[in-house]
């Protein structure tokens, strides 16, 4: 019989994982609430509550809720004037949203690599990518680590860039004490059902500059803010309506209340990862750079040398370990100068000449390192991570057996494709 469970050999473990999301009678009774209060959108006290609430949490001075992630970052390029022509460099592996919104603007996004130790933007990239016309890099967090900002805001310093941070992935990971989100010019999240603070939908930004949040406010309210009423401020901006829901901010203050507890226990937990999984032959975990204080993690990922695991390729791995251990493993995001979600040409809208047209072509740009991420790197959920800590040896014995059997999978294949 196959020593490995995907072949009918006995699995690590198959009992359950933790549910996502978690919720209790906190969010049932505040949305209740919200619905007998018949105030149901915009600016009601539900949504004060969490925006003050997760600006505070931030360490920012001003915070909006809006639609969605991906707004978020179309309004924070449209607060700081970013617009045609210009050039928005942001990482070729990353949720397509992070370009689209420069699209949208009809800027330029400019695809550039990324550091193989972090899947992060590389800061040596962005720095040969700039040109005249840049006006703005967006460093992602990606996954389970934080982007290098030290590097990042140098050089945003030396070339009078604008630094966006994506931050869809972390919610409360800290570089050098400070919450990701308050460093930038501009913070990004996404609430997302997926991520670790979530209201199925929506999204959050974050600035200390008084000015862009007069104009954030602005946008994300078709043009609109309170003080103008009183004759003060600039004209109005053209704009639409990217507001969020009293039942939104409802979960997400349920949510909230629970975010502190379970990062840290991610955190924890994807440092164990981190110690158990390093003594496995072929496998390496991603880089903890020291300036990281505390690690929010929306996935874990680890890197496999596919010649150590006998030449499976990593879709075959991540199987393997599905059936050893109850839980899906996938790879990363597919990078965007193939990706099948990120194809700018697809929409009129976007041919505003055919110089444009060329720029836009995200086959224009020369990715190796997404690529070998996406051929080399695993992921686990952040679910996962909210497991107890003993989980974490069971995860580690997976991995070190799938890769200690590797060969029975590759034999196995081998034998069914010559059959064919």
């Amino acid at each position: 019989m196959s020593t490995l469970a995907i072949r009918g050999g006995r699995a690590v473990y198959s009992g359950t994982w933790p549910a996502w999301p978690i919720h209790d009678e906190r969010e049932v009774e505040r949305v209740v609430r919200v619905v007998r209060s018949g105030q149901w959108s915009w600016c009601g006290p539900e949504e004060t509550e969490f925006r003050v609430a997760f600006r505070n949490f931030l360490g920012a001075k001003h915070g909006l809720c809006v639609t969605n992630g991906t707004h978020a970052l179309q309004l924070a390029l449209e607060a700081l004037d970013v617009g045609c022509g210009d050039e928005v460099i942001v990482p070729g592996l990353t949720w397509q949203a992070t370009a689209a919104c420069a699209l949208d603007i009809n800027a330029v996004p400019v695809l550039v690599d990324i550091e193989p130790e972090t899947l992060c933007i590389d800061p040596q990239a962005v720095r040969a990518a700039i040109t005249p016309r840049t006006k703005a890099i967006i460093p992602v967090h990606l996954y389970g680590c934080v982007a290098n900002l030290d590097e990042i805001l140098a050089i945003a310093r030396e070339h009078n860039l604008h630094v966006i941070e994506d931050c869809s992935h972390q919610h409360g990971s800290e570089w050098r004490g400070k919450k990701v989100g308050s460093i930038g010019a501009i913070g990004c999240f996404s609430l997302q059902a997926s991520k670790v603070l979530n209201s199925g939908e929506g999204g959050f930004i974050s600035t200390s500059n008084d000015r862009l949040f007069e104009r954030l406010d602005s946008l994300r309210n078709c043009g609109r803010h309170a003080w103008q009423a009183a004759g003060g401020g600039d004209a109005f901006p053209q704009s639409g309506n990217f507001r969020f829901t009293e039942m939104q901010a409802a979960l997400l203050n349920a949510q909230l209340s629970r975010l502190p507890e379970q990062t840290a226990l991610r955190d924890e937990n994807s440092q164990r990862l981190n110690r158990l999984l390093a003594g496995i032959p072929g496998v390496t975990p991603l880089l903890r750079r020291e300036q990281v204080t505390r690690q929010a993690c929306y996935a874990y990922c680890f890197r496999i040398d596919r010649q150590a695991f006998a030449g499976l390729t990593r879709e075959r791995v991540c199987k393997a370990l599905h059936a050893e251990l109850n839980f899906p493993f996938t790879g990363v995001y597919e990078p965007l100068n193939r990706c099948a979600l990120y194809r700018p040409q697809t929409k009129r809208r976007h041919r505003l000449s055919d110089a444009y047209w060329a720029q836009i072509d995200p086959k224009r740009f020369d990715l190796p390192e997404c690529a070998r991420a996406f051929d080399e790197v695993v992921t686990l959920g952040q679910t996962a991570l909210l497991a107890a800590p003993p989980a974490m040896e069971r995860i580690a014995e997976a991995v070190a057996k799938v890769q200690r059997h590797a060969h029975e999978l590759t034999a196995w294949e081998a034998n069914a494709a010559a059959g064919a």
